[in-house]
């Protein structure tokens, strides 16, 4: 079986090398529970590293011959480092101990502090210990949408159109993909200021884009359908009123449905030559998709209790929290307090964060919503944004100061839609009743929608204002369309490991 076969599986790990190039990968697992160990650091060198997955997954490649005394570094918070020759590597499972603090060691060279105290240390030096200057982070970046259709049922009470019945709308429902999932993925490097708003520039080395189109085609085929018993039915000069409950919307006729005119073909070679010449313009896309992109990930990397007005609020808004120091523990051979929150009554998040002993930066939080974000009812219509969890992680760069190293942030929200619709053909030309056609029911739909970013942040280089000047950005990629998930596309690359949906997506058409 060939390796790229092999990749395929969670448990199996292979070595290859490839001139003078190495890609180990494998699975971190709790020596006593034997559960997968997420967001544990490898390293192997200052400037090369990865971070597990959720799902206790890695892969790091190393970019010269191995030698003798190689090793991986592998650290995580609870658990004792843990360093293994690269050389004959052969583990496809790395089982780490759990860690026992020993609180009089941790009290050498700190007293107790209470948590207030704690919370005024971490205050006082926010300014001081989180980067805000330039620098260029080395980073990688993938954006999930996973989308699922919970309810669909669409009740025909009435139709004067007899193919636009009961058994055509339920038909043009089954058909429709219950679930959906598209993927952005990208490597790069990130140049400015870390300070919130401030402007950035980067250079995108690669990227693809994991998409099914096949939503696209079916609605393309349910148009034609719809138009070919408009075309039977319908009037010229005919316009639709579309009623919802209090609603009415006008809707012309579009004069396609009735067969093509001279005019017509015209306005449509003049439209296709118009998209064609759109498509061949990839400067246009390439800058439009990294500047959405290099925004979307720069305000990722300052979405967090450092910002004042963030919603994460539990440091500059500690007054609204009950804090708890649970523990001490170990995170990359530092002392860390362990220290829970939650809010007393209107905020919205809960969980953990560690604080480095030392200096008092929290460098990891773990978070999730306690109550919907956000809610709203009105005429049929509703929003619940019901998730919202992750993990931030902070490392020292070479600033000396914390930045972020990797965030793990989902977010959900259900979209529901419960209303009566009825749609009129109406015609001014025929005389007598105006009114000629009507299809009238009940719609409810239930759309739920989640989202997941992830970005790791492999290394921070601390800048100067010329050298960011001297930086030129070019715009020279476009995202790679892929129809399924392909181990080959990131060979050679350190990247976050995708997760068990991702390397299983296959678009509907590809075979």
């Amino acid at each position: 079986m060939r390796t790229v076969t092999i990749l395929f599986f969670i448990s199996v790990i292979s070595t290859f090398k490839l001139s003078g190039q190495t890609t180990i990968s494998s699975k971190l697992m709790d020596s006593k529970t034997e559960q997968p160990i997420p967001y544990a650091t490898i390293q192997f060198s200052s400037n090369n590293g990865v971070i597990t997955n959720e799902n206790g997954e890695f892969s790091i490649s190393i970019y010269r011959a191995i030698q003798p005394q190689d090793s991986l570094v592998i650290s995580c918070l609870g658990y004792e480092t843990k360093s293994l020759a690269v050389k004959g590597f052969e583990k496809e499972t790395i089982y780490l101990n759990p860690k026992a603090v020993d609180l009089d060691e941790v009290l050498l060279t700190n007293k107790k502090y209470t948590v207030d105290e704690i919370l005024d240390s971490i205050k006082a030096r926010l300014n001081t210990n989180y980067d805000k200057d330039y620098a260029k982070r080395k980073l990688f970046f993938r954006e999930s949408f996973y989308n699922n259709i919970d309810k669909s049922v669409v009740n025909l009470d009435k139709s004067t159109i007899p193919e636009i019945n009961q058994q055509l709308i339920d038909s043009l429902l089954n058909d429709v993909p219950k679930t959906s999932s598209n993927h952005v993925e990208l490597l790069g490097n990130l140049y400015g200021k870390i300070a919130p708003y401030s402007k950035q520039k980067m250079d995108i080395l690669k990227a693809c884009r994991l998409e099914d189109e096949a939503s696209e085609v079916n609605l393309e085929n349910y148009e034609e359908r719809f138009n070919k018993i408009f075309r039977k039915y319908v009037k010229r000069d005919s316009y639709f009123k579309i009623k919802s409950g209090w609603f009415s919307t006008k809707e012309d006729i579009d004069s396609s449905l009735f067969g093509d005119t001279e005019q017509v073909k015209k306005e449509k070679e003049v439209t296709a030559a118009l998209l064609s010449e759109q498509r061949k313009r990839d400067s246009l896309r390439k800058a439009g998709f990294l500047n959405f992109r290099k925004r979307i990930i720069h305000g990722l990397e300052n979405n967090h209790f450092v910002d004042e007005d963030n919603d994460l609020n539990f440091i500059h808004k500690s007054n609204r929290y009950r804090f708890k120091v649970e523990d001490y523990a170990f995170m990359d051979d530092m002392f860390v307090y362990v220290i829970t929150f939650e809010p007393k009554r209107r905020e919205d998040y809960k969980g953990t964060f560690y604080v480095n002993t030392e200096d008092f930066a929290v460098v990891r939080v773990d978070y999730q919503n306690v109550k919907p974000l956000r809610r709203f009812r009105l005429l049929g219509i509703s929003l619940n944004q019901y998730l919202k969890e992750g993990t931030i992680i902070f490392h020292k760069n070479s600033n000396d100061k914390y930045s972020v190293k990797y965030l793990d942030e989902s977010s959900g929200q259900r979209v529901g839609i419960k209303r009566p619709i009825k749609i009129i053909e109406k015609n001014k030309n025929v005389k007598g009743r105006r009114q000629q056609n009507m299809v009238k029911g009940d719609v409810d739909f239930i759309v739920n929608n989640l989202e997941k970013t992830e970005l790791i942040v492999f290394e921070t280089e601390a800048l100067t204002e010329l050298d960011y000047n001297a930086f030129k950005e070019k715009a020279e990629v476009l995202p790679e369309y892929l129809k399924k998930y392909d181990p080959d596309f990131w060979k050679g690359y350190n990247i976050i490991e995708p997760n068990q949906a991702i390397k299983e997506f296959k678009a509907i058409e590809s075979e």
